[in-house]
């Protein structure tokens, strides 16, 4: 199985590239269509602001290929941000649209950027978890200023709670799947959740 990180420039592309090699997966990291068309899956990473990313992304011609693929894709940090509907960071921006909801920036707590460790609780388990043992330690690793609001429930997989505030911190509709924490930077869970997404694509490739 081939996995591509979507390279449109704005990615923490290391860090996710050395975590997939370390799970044995061969991957490539890109913006050339031809060669994402090529793989089985796509990792969309990102760290910066909404508005240039989707600039980045329009630049490179990859917000319809993003939109349209019927490959299992997963959206990491800002990545995962991108696929809702908009985002009121620095401007109002239109995202990919694949998520119900808004891009919001914290309020009412006491400190932002939401950045160091937070438990997962989970509001139901997505088929690639299913009969899985968790690891006992739920806390995975934050890093961001911005949140989703609004969303549909039913697209909500965990959420992490930062002073009362539901922080969703997975997401999934269809072949989509988010994750707003840094699963390559969250320890034992973030390599579990990382990992269990990867066979999941992998049994439906073979």
């Amino acid at each position: 199985m081939k996995v591509a990180i979507i390279d449109y420039g704005m990615g923490n592309l290391f860090s996710v590239e050395q975590a997939l090699k370390r799970l044995e997966v061969d991957v490539v990291v890109t913006n050339d269509q031809a060669t994402l068309e090529g793989a089985d899956a796509y990792i969309l990473p990102g760290v910066g602001a909404f508005p240039d990313a989707m600039k980045r992304l329009e630049e490179t011609g990859l917000i319809e290929f993003i939109q349209n693929t019927k490959k299992p894709l997963l959206g990491i940090c800002l990545g995962m941000q991108l696929m809702f509907e908009d985002s009121e960071e620095v401007i109002s921006t239109k995202g990919l649209g694949i998520f119900k909801g808004s891009i919001k920036r914290f309020n009412g707590v006491s400190r932002i950027p939401h950045m160091g460790w937070n438990e997962l609780e989970f509001t139901h388990i997505p088929t690639w978890l299913k009969d899985k043992e968790l690891p006992a330690d739920q806390h995975v690793y934050f890093v961001h200023s911005f949140y989703a609001t609004a969303m549909d429930e039913q697209q909500l997989v965990a959420f992490a709670n930062y002073e009362g505030v539901e922080v969703p911190g997975i997401v999934a509709q269809h072949n989509f799947t988010g994750m707003q924490f840094h699963p390559e930077k969250s320890g034992q869970l973030g390599v579990f959740l990382l990992r269990e997404w990867l066979r999941e694509t992998e049994a439906h490739v073979c």
